[in-house]
């Protein structure tokens, strides 16, 4: 039986060999990045091949390093302030494994009376409290299963602590409030994070994917990252 997946064992291990290999050449060591004129990590303007950019992304080499741009790519450490980032943290006496988690979680109906339950034939697939634990492109599946639902149902708010909020429309600051605090909370409980941020000195931020000229602040999470950026620096000044 073992001999039956012999040649997929050495697939794995020859392909995590190759991509450990190919990561110390184009990084440096995960403590030791290899580092440009500038002071800063070369890896993270790192080109992407075309064939290989996803088609909602923007890769890290269309920053101008020059004029002191740079991606929040997910392809390297800078895609931790991603809302799909990793780094839980509270807020309001609640736990998140992710503000993605909390973004998402607010479309979830909040309790057994909630109006979002009125149609029985709908189905939810998760529950509020297990949005809340969820990270990555899983927290923003249960989103798109959550938008479903709400289309169907005709709202176009969500909720936080009971408080209604159109996120889209007459409630845009309301959500962004909401959105900047979590990113502040995620940063002040994350020392890793913060140190991340911090050493981004005066780097100018940009998406690592396209959005509408007319997007919501709360969607700019680059420029959230930013004005975090500079209320850390002027503390520490």
């Amino acid at each position: 039986m073992f001999l039956k997946f012999l040649p997929l064992v050495i697939f794995l291990t020859f392909g995590c060999s190759l991509a450990q290999t190919q990561t110390q050449q184009n990084y440096g060591s995960a403590s030791e990045p290899v580092l440009g004129s500038d002071g800063f990590p070369n890896h993270w303007w790192a080109p992407v091949p075309e064939s290989d950019v996803k088609d909602w992304e923007i890769p890290p080499q269309a920053a101008n390093r020059d004029l002191g741009e740079v991606i929040l790519s997910k392809r390297n450490e800078l895609g931790d302030f991603s809302n799909l980032g990793p780094h839980g943290f509270t807020m309001d006496g609640e736990n998140y494994e992710s503000l993605e988690g909390l973004w998402q979680a607010m479309k979830y109906p909040e309790g057994p009376n909630d109006e979002r339950f009125k149609d029985s034939s709908l189905k939810w697939d998760y529950t509020r409290e297990q949005v809340k634990l969820l990270k990555g492109f899983a927290a923003k599946k249960a989103g798109d299963l959550a938008n479903a639902n709400m289309k169907k149902l005709g709202i176009k708010w969500v909720t936080y602590k009971g408080e209604k909020i159109e996120y889209n429309g007459s409630g845009i600051q309301r959500h962004y409030e909401i959105i900047f605090r979590a990113s502040q909370e995620k940063i002040a409980q994350n020392a890793d994070l913060k140190k991340l941020l911090i050493s981004t000195k005066s780097l100018k931020f940009l998406p690592d994917h396209k959005q509408k000229p007319d997007s919501p602040p709360a969607y700019l999470y680059h420029q959230i990252y930013s004005k975090i950026r500079d209320q850390i620096q002027k503390q520490n000044n």
